[in-house]
Formats: structure tokens, sequence, C-alpha cells
């Protein structure tokens, strides 16, 4: 059956990660990605649109929700991230997981990162260590009624049977497998595979602002279905 307009499921509260991480080398220097966070951000303003109610953890990117509806919370690293995830996740009703999260970061000491290293003449040699899996953490403690999305951004030949696994790993309703070249760009290509194993494509490059409520109807078809 699906809700009126007046149900509570009808709006949903929507929580959203957008943007890299920054790991931190020293005070100054960090390890990140090119993830603008423009796809994180156009879902956030797309589900404003629709009268969601909508928290977006967003990274260090110049990208921002121009929708003043749109709670944002700012985190700059893995570890920040992974607080406000902790902080917030019981409050939504749909995560969505589109931030770049660094898989790793530099093993340093507090001395370093309250310090800047110096330049010499010698070779420097980073020691990293694998960040949490933030997105297997979380849903480890969600609630029945919890819908959770995640992306697998993947070379366009391994992206399907890389978001399949994902899927299935991390246990998510749904996740969207797009190409590398998204990543920093302007248009998306997606396909979004459920977990029953049904799937649909975008079929072709879209703008990232169009592709937020795409994937916002399918994520409502999908709690619809429940």
């Amino acid at each position: 059956m699906i809700p009126s307009p007046e149900s509570p499921a009808a709006n949903p509260r929507l929580l959203i990660t957008a943007g890299p991480t920054h790991e931190p080398i020293d005070a100054v220097r960090y390890i990140g990605n090119r993830s603008s966070g423009r796809l994180g951000v156009a879902l956030a303003n797309s589900a404003a649109e629709r009268d969601w109610d909508v928290r977006l953890l967003l990274g260090p990117t110049c990208q921002t929700a121009f929708d003043s509806r749109v709670e944002v919370v700012r985190f700059r690293t893995c570890a920040d991230l992974g607080a406000a995830l902790a902080a917030h996740a019981p409050w939504c009703d749909v995560l969505v997981m589109a931030a770049a999260v660094a898989d790793y970061r530099p093993s340093v000491t507090p001395d370093l990162l309250a310090g800047k290293r110096r330049r010499t003449g010698e070779r420097m040699v980073l020691e990293l260590e694998p960040t949490p899996d933030l997105l297997a953490g979380v849903s480890r403690c969600r609630r029945p009624d919890q819908t959770f999305v995640g992306f697998a951004l993947e070379p366009r030949d391994e992206m399907i049977a890389s978001a399949r696994s994902k899927l299935e790993r991390k246990s998510l309703d749904l996740i969207v497998a797009n190409p590398l070249e998204t990543m920093d760009g302007p248009t998306i290509e997606a396909t979004v595979i459920s977990s029953s194993g049904a799937s649909c494509s975008t079929e072709r490059p879209i703008p990232k602002p169009d592709f937020g409520p795409w994937l916002l109807s399918i994520i409502e078809a999908h709690r619809h279905g429940r």
C-alpha cells in the first residue's frame, strides 16, 4: 500500500553524506581525493524540494546546498564523519552514503598533527593504516524500517560485479554503481541495484542535478514496496 501524502513515510527523514575526506599528514598537509560533493549536494537539494527533512553531512568542498531547508553538518576526516554518523543515523529513515571516504589514512603521532614536517633532501615515506568501514559499521546498528543506500565507484568493467558484492557485504537496500569518470564530473551514468536483485539504469550520462529526482523516486518506490 502506497502511503498518503500525510503519512510520515511520504516525507522521510534523509541523512546524506557527500564530498571527500582529508586525512592529515601533519597540521598543514593531507591526503585527499577528487570528490567534489556535487552529487550528494544535488540529492540533498532535490529531497528538500520534495519536502523531505534533510541533513547533509558534507566534507571539505566548496559545494554546499542552495536550499535553506537542508541542515548542513561539516566534517573533514573519516573519524569526523564516523562521529557524525553515530550522532545522526538514529534520526533518519533513509541514509544515502555518497561521500568518498578515504580507505587509508597516514599513521601519524599527535606531535606530527600539531606541527609541520620540514622539507629535507631525503625521501619521506608515509605509513598508511586502513580507515574503519563506516557504512558497514552503521549498518550493524540500523533499525528494520530504515533504508540504506550506498555507492560503488569502480572501473567500468568491474562496476556491476563490485557493486553487487558491496550491496550484500554491507547489508544495503540499494546501491548506485557508477564508473570512475563520474568523480568530480558534472554528469553521472549510473545503475541502481536493489537487494532483491532488480536493477535500472540512467542509460546515458545525465547532469547530477537531474540524477537527484531520479534516484529519490527509486528510493520512494523501494520504501513503498516494503
